[in-house]
């Protein structure tokens, strides 16, 4: 068994908390953040450590291992983890840090160890890929290997979305289960694979990223082709008709998705928190595509049936966040990595058995969310610029802004717990 992850069970000391408290001294209820939440880098501090490393995090999809030795990187802050596909099946985390010099042991973003080994290219300590060291060369007589493996971080897998986390003991996953696994059941996640991925480094603070994702009072003069598309767009008086005729179709097709409220601090302590949300399709379009028409071959439940106009979205904890079509379901993380940069990573799945070039085009099935998060981008970067200006003053939240002040109330809540 590999030891666990030191910097969480003795973390290094924090800064001072007197530019944290000063902060939340200025917080007016129902108002955006104040400036040093998304500028000091000592509130970043306790930002990782408080709350995004307590909570779990996806990083990936069971199909990017699907061998023996498959392995990918993945960052979150400072921390680099090694996600593998060991010898014996097993899938596990393991923390890209060398036992000996503390070098990264793993340099490459993904592939497969073929030997069953990572080898450190500093001074060649070789661990297998469940975190072994099986090679420390030179070493005096009376080095006990078994005391020097590859830490290891909580991994779970819940319908093929692989998610870790730092925490020791780790926050109970059976509400990800019951909600994040249901609906992606119904879509058939378990049996997809990730046909693309891209990521897209956001030179703003990671809240800013998740703020924006929250809420669409955004989504029409900065999204076009989605509002076009999506009734998510529309205020919540214009969504209620097209969202039963939605249900109803569900209800023809013999599939049932509901929706779950259970999220932004919802959850008992203890318990990591999740939900999930419904929506429907502007008429004439049966997914997310550019043309309405069908993108993949229908996934899960929905396989031999037909398309329902509508899609799901689901969350988990605070950097997790998902969209579900028939035909094809879309991963995002968040991931900070400093108080001004932010890696949004965004993944597609398709049902398992498809093949490129016959069953979907990547151009076209990366076309509505790589179009989105690139004017995503643009606009939290220039949020993150008018907010760095020392005139900024926050102001009222809007009702579409809903989800975001619950997250932020959320956030708060944590932070004033310290």
């Amino acid at each position: 068994m590999n030891q666990p992850h030191a910097a969480i069970l003795n973390p290094p000391p924090l800064p001072g908390p007197e530019p944290l408290r000063a902060a939340l001294a200025t917080i007016r209820p129902g108002h955006a953040l104040p400036r040093a939440f998304y500028k000091d880098p000592a509130i970043f501090q306790y930002d990782m450590r408080h709350f995004v490393m307590a909570h779990w995090h996806c990083v990936g999809h069971s199909s990017m291992v699907a061998a023996a030795g498959d392995y990918f990187t993945v960052d979150i802050g400072s921390e680099s983890i090694i996600v593998v596909r060991g010898q014996d099946d097993r899938i596990r985390a393991l923390l890209n840090v060398c036992r000996h010099r503390g070098s990264r042991v793993c340099t490459q973003s993904q592939g497969n160890a073929k030997t069953g080994n990572f080898v450190c290219p500093y001074h060649a300590w070789t661990y297998d890929c469940s975190g072994r060291l099986t090679n420390a060369r030179l070493m005096a007589d009376g080095f006990d290997k078994t005391a020097y493996g590859l830490k290891e971080v909580a991994l779970r897998v819940c319908e093929g979305v692989i998610f870790i986390t730092f925490a020791q003991p780790p926050l109970d996953f059976e509400q990800v289960e019951s909600s994040f696994g249901r609906t992606a059941r119904t879509y058939g996640w378990a049996g997809a694979k990730v046909a693309a991925r891209r990521a897209y480094v956001v030179e703003a603070n990671w809240k800013l990223v998740i703020e924006n994702y929250q809420e669409c009072y955004h989504c029409g003069p900065a999204h076009r082709e989605y509002a076009r598309r999506h009734i998510f767009a529309r205020p919540q008086a214009q969504r209620e008709a097209p969202d039963r005729a939605m249900a109803e179709r569900d209800a023809a097709l013999g599939i049932e998705l509901a929706e779950v409220d259970f999220y932004a601090g919802d959850a008992a302590p203890g318990q990591e928190c999740a939900d999930c949300g419904r929506s429907s399709l502007v008429e004439g379009f049966r997914t997310g595509s550019r043309d309405g028409r069908a993108l993949a071959p229908l996934m899960g439940e929905f396989r031999g049936k037909d398309y329902d106009g509508g899609f799901s979205f689901l969350d988990v904890g605070p950097t997790s966040n998902f969209v579900a079509y028939p035909d094809h379901g879309v991963i995002y993380r968040t991931a900070p990595l400093t108080v001004d940069k932010t890696c949004f990573e965004v993944m597609w799945l398709v049902d398992g058995n498809a093949v490129e070039g016959r069953d979907y085009k990547v151009e076209e099935l990366l076309w509505m969310w790589d179009s989105t998060t690139g004017e995503d981008k643009k606009i939290v970067e220039v949020n993150q610029l008018g907010v760095n200006s020392a005139f900024f003053e926050p102001g009222p939240y809007t009702p579409m802004e809903e989800d975001t002040q619950r997250y932020v109330n959320w956030y708060l809540d944590v932070m004033r717990r310290i």
